[in-house]
């Protein structure tokens, strides 16, 4: 018996990456930043008055929102801050999406989408993407009558980002909110956010985990017209970022010069990595994030066993259209060099 909503009792959940355990493993499955962040945060750390944590955070995150408009140049005030940007992507359905309404995401794409479906007890309506995993030029019309729009730009877990013009021919013809995620936009050539000053309907949230090396500290940014950030507001727990992660996130975008300087390391190293995976006779779809979705030459499940095996965790979804890839996360170059090798192993 199940004391839980039917809605609930009857999915899955969302299934993130692994976590090894005792184990050692050279980690290549959750798109983790392989570089700490700015040394400025170890400060912030040691130095924090841990005596005001007897008091509330201040519920909008100010001082966060404030930094991220000098990085951004966004007004503060349409700055939303969330515990993650999956948080923030919460908040946008309980926002947008009535119970019974329809939410469109491209698929395929982030697996926890159609799961914040199932949650808010919405319809799903996947928008496919292409043979070559490319936005179609109708996204609109196959969207039909659903109020938001969920597209990850660059997309995870294919890794290519869609082409500027057609994101906006979408947001022209999409009645409803058109919600860009951009999780990994500072690995890739161009980003969005103009957009949020040229339609009413556009909402662009990025993601302090990937390349502000931050994935355990759980914060987010969503940029949006101000009628949007309103509407937002009246939904998002009171304090939903907690007062160290508004004092650690300060400090992160105020060393935004080392957090692109890292985002270039990886983008470096992708480029390695992705000549010498086609050298051995690969396919490595072209990649503006910081992993690379690759077809191995034998069966993406037993590469993916045997790479565990050896000590290397990638991600393999058994899903349609993907199931014969695997999603690799750019490390250190020293990492991706005993990866190589052992795939060259593997190729034997």
């Amino acid at each position: 018996m199940s004391y839980a909503r039917d809605v609930i009792a009857g999915i899955a959940g969302y299934v993130p990456g692994e976590q090894p355990g005792d184990k050692p493993f050279i980690k290549l499955n959750t798109n983790e930043n392989p570089y700490p962040p700015a040394a400025g945060l170890g400060e912030v750390l040691r130095s924090f008055p841990y005596e005001r944590l007897r008091l509330y955070s201040e519920p909008s995150a100010r001082m966060v929102r404030e930094a991220a408009s000098a990085v951004y140049g966004i007004a503060a005030e349409q700055i939303l801050c969330g515990n993650g940007s999956d948080d923030l992507l919460t908040i946008a359905l309980r926002t947008f999406v009535d119970q019974g309404g329809t939410l469109a995401y491209t698929e395929p794409s982030y697996s926890l989408y159609p799961v914040l479906a199932d949650l808010q007890g919405a319809i799903r309506r996947p928008v496919p993407l292409d043979e070559h995993f490319e936005l179609p030029e109708n996204a609109s019309e196959l969207a039909g009558a659903a109020k938001l729009f969920l597209l990850a730009r660059p997309n995870a877990p294919t890794g290519n980002s869609f082409p500027i013009e057609r994101v906006e021919r979408l947001c022209r013809a999409f009645s409803g909110v058109v919600w860009i995620d951009e999780a990994y936009a500072d690995f890739a050539e161009d980003h969005c956010l103009s957009l949020v000053a040229k339609y009413p309907n556009v909402v662009v949230s990025r993601t302090f985990s990937k390349s502000y090396s931050l994935a355990g500290l759980r914060l987010g940014l969503a940029f949006a017209p101000l009628a949007l950030i309103q509407e937002m507001e009246k939904v998002k727990d009171s304090y939903n970022v907690d007062m160290l992660t508004q004092y650690l996130g300060k400090a992160a975008l105020e060393a935004h010069a080392l957090m692109l300087a890292n985002a270039e390391r990886i983008k470096a190293t992708r480029q390695w990595t992705m000549e010498q995976l086609e050298a051995l006779g690969c396919r490595v779809l072209p990649s503006q994030a910081n992993f690379l979705f690759v077809r191995p030459v034998r069966p993406a499940a037993e590469v993916f066993a045997v790479l565990r095996e050896h000590g290397y965790l990638v991600r393999f979804f058994n899903l349609p259209r993907i199931s014969e890839f695997i999603r690799v996360t750019i490390g250190r170059q020293e990492d991706m060099a005993g990866f190589i090798a052992c795939m060259a192993q593997i190729n034997r």
